[in-house]
C-alpha cells in the first residue's frame, strides 16, 4: 500500500511570527504600520507625520503613480540565485531601498533617530538624518558609521554654509543630502487642524491627548526629558537650535530663500564627501544637477508635504534617468511595496528610499520596530524578484513592465 507524501506548506507556519514582540506580531506589510502608530501617537504627533499639505493631492498620487505600472513577468527562470545587493556611489548596501530623512523622529519613538539608524545600519541600508530632527548629528554619525548620511536645509548666508560643513564633516558623515525644495515653508494646513506647530505651543489638547496616549507619554516623551531633557532642533547649523517646546512658533532654519545654484557651487567646492541633491522632479533640475558636480540625486516631492499638484517622482523618472550622466538617481515619496521597489528600478532609479512607514515601526516598536518593517520589505522584494523571473536587479528595465 502506498502513502502520498505529506503536502509540504507553504506560506510561514502558524508560530512563525511568535519570536516577534506582540506590538509587531499584526503587521504583515508596511501598510499595516500606520493604523498601529494611530493608536499610539497622540493627534497632533500623528498628523503632522500622517498628513500632506492642502488638499493632499500630491500626497494621494504618490501612492497612486505606481498603480499605473504593472508587470509582465517572466517564466521558467531559475531565479534560486537571485541577489538584491546594490552598489550606490561607490558603497555596497544589501537592499535596494534605504529610510528617508524625515524631522522630529525623536517624538515619534524615544531616541527615534538613533533607532532608525541602528536598524539600517544592521540591515546594511542606507539612512539618511534629517537637518529637522531633534538628536545631535554626533551620536546618530556613532550609530551609523557606514550607512549613515546627512540630511541638510541649507542656509542662504554663505558663513552659515560653511559653519554647517565643518560640523557634519566632523561628525564623520561622508554623504551630505542637500535638499533644494523648501524655498519656504509649506501650507500644512492639516497642521493647524491637529494642533500641531513647530515649536509645540503647550495645551490642553496637546496635553489631554498625551495623558491618553500612556504607550507614547511614558515610553517616549518622559523617557525622553529624563535622560536628554528638552529636545531641540539641534542640526540646523553650526549650533544647537530653538527647543521643540516653546511659546514662541519660531523655527530657525536660515534664508532658505536664498538658495541657489551658486550655493551648490560653494557647496560642491567645500564639501569633500558624496553630495547628493533632494527635491528634484524635472530632468532639466536633473541635467544641471549633473552638471554642478552632483555625485546623485533624490527625485522627491517631500512626500507631498510641500507644492501640493507636484508631480509623484516616478512619473518624471524616466525622462531623469536619461538626463542623470554619471549620477546616481534615486527616489522617494509613495514606496510601499517591493513591487514599488521593482517598478522604481525598472524605470531607470538606482535606489529608493522609503520615509513614514519607518517613523510608523520606531512609534510601535523602537529598533526593533524598524528592523521588522525593512525586514518585510526585504522579503516582498525577494520574493517579488522570483516571481518577476529576474534574477539580478540590474536585469530590471522598461521591458518588464505595462502602462495602464
Amino acid at each position: 500500500m502506498t502513502t502520498n507524501p505529506p503536502r509540504k506548506q507553504l506560506g510561514p507556519a502558524p508560530n512563525a511570527r511568535r519570536h516577534l514582540p506582540p506590538r509587531l506580531r499584526s503587521i504583515l506589510s508596511l501598510g499595516d504600520l500606520e493604523p498601529a502608530a494611530r493608536r499610539i501617537l497622540p493627534r497632533p504627533i500623528f498628523g503632522y507625520l500622517q498628513g500632506g499639505v492642502e488638499d493632499n493631492v500630491t500626497l494621494q498620487a504618490n501612492a497612486a503613480a505606481f498603480r499605473k505600472w504593472m508587470f509582465r513577468t517572466n517564466v521558467l527562470v531559475d531565479v534560486s540565485a537571485r541577489e538584491q545587493s546594490r552598489q550606490l556611489m561607490g558603497q555596497t548596501y544589501k537592499a535596494p531601498f534605504g529610510i528617508a530623512p524625515m524631522g522630529l523622529c525623536a517624538l515619534f519613538a524615544f531616541d527615534g533617530d538613533v533607532v532608525m539608524a541602528r536598524a539600517a545600519e544592521a540591515a546594511g541600508i542606507p539612512y539618511v538624518l534629517s537637518g529637522a530632527s531633534l538628536t545631535r548629528m554626533e551620536r546618530v554619525a556613532q550609530a551609523a558609521p557606514t550607512c549613515g548620511w546627512f540630511q541638510a536645509y541649507i542656509p542662504g548666508e554663505p558663513e552659515h554654509i560653511e559653519g554647517l560643513l565643518e560640523r557634519v564633516d566632523k561628525a564623520g558623515f561622508k554623504t551630505l543630502v542637500v535638499t533644494v525644495d523648501t524655498a519656504t515653508l509649506a501650507n500644512r494646513e492639516n497642521n493647524v487642524r491637529v494642533g500641531f506647530s513647530t515649536p509645540l505651543r503647550p495645551s490642553l489638547r496637546l496635553a489631554w491627548d498625551g495623558m491618553t496616549r500612556p504607550h507614547w507619554l511614558l515610553g517616549t516623551l518622559a523617557r525622553t526629558l529624563a535622560q536628554h531633557g528638552m529636545p531641540h532642533f539641534e542640526n540646523a547649523g553650526a549650533g544647537r537650535g530653538v527647543p521643540i517646546l516653546s511659546r514662541s512658533v519660531v523655527r530657525q532654519f536660515g534664508l532658505r530663500d536664498h538658495l541657489s545654484w551658486q550655493h551648490l557651487a560653494l557647496i560642491r567646492q567645500r564639501w569633500r564627501g558624496k553630495l547628493v541633491i533632494k527635491g528634484l522632479i524635472s530632468a532639466t533640475d536633473v541635467k544641471r544637477a549633473e552638471q554642478a558636480g552632483a555625485d546623485g540625486v533624490i527625485l522627491s516631492n517631500h512626500g507631498g508635504r510641500q507644492l501640493d499638484g507636484t508631480a509623484p517622482p516616478l512619473l518624471v523618472l524616466p525622462e531623469a534617468a536619461k538626463a542623470k550622466g554619471a549620477m546616481a538617481l534615486m527616489l522617494d515619496s509613495g514606496v510601499r511595496r517591493g513591487t514599488d521597489v521593482l517598478k522604481a528600478l525598472a524605470l531607470g532609479a538606482d535606489h529608493v528610499f522609503v520615509g513614514r512607514p519607518m517613523a510608523y515601526a520606531a512609534a510601535i516598536g523602537g529598533q526593533a520596530g524598524v528592523a521588522h518593517a525593512v525586514g518585510l520589505l526585504r522579503d516582498e522584494v525577494h520574493r517579488d524578484m522570483a516571481l518577476l523571473g529576474v534574477q539580478r536587479l540590474a536585469d530590471l528595465n522598461m521591458e518588464q513592465l505595462v502602462a495602464v
